[in-house]
């Protein structure tokens, strides 16, 4: 587990670097979890999200509110974090809408792996 940390803190934090926007997909317990132990807490410094259906989804301190999938189209992340990773071909093809502004895919477990 500490080197799925890693590397996606890596990747997190190599992406701010770059100016690029990583949005959350989805906040199941498990993905909170990771990004919570992966960041430190600090993921609200690193993403921001999309696609959750309740408020009670959203970490605690973030500051987004929750938007329905398709509302992502109004600031375009560069990176759409799927934090329910065994649904990973199901967002997929549900939010293919991504990539008309070249947006990736990219899921935590069990590696960090970017799908464009």
């Amino acid at each position: 587990m500490k080197e799925t940390k890693r590397k996606l803190l890596d990747f997190l934090i190599t992406a701010k670097r770059q100016g690029k926007s990583v949005a959350g997909y989805g906040a199941p317990g498990k993905g909170n979890t990771l990004l919570n132990y992966a960041a430190s807490g600090r993921t609200s410094s690193t993403t921001r999200w999309i696609g959750v259906r309740t408020a009670r989804e959203v970490p605690a301190g973030h500051p987004r509110p929750d938007l329905p999938p398709r509302e992502d189209s109004r600031d375009p992340p560069d990176y759409v974090l799927i934090l329910p990773w065994n649904l990973r071909d199901e967002i997929i093809e549900q939010m293919s809408h991504i990539r008309e502004w070249g947006g990736q895919f990219v899921v935590p477990i069990p590696e960090v792996k970017v799908y464009p």
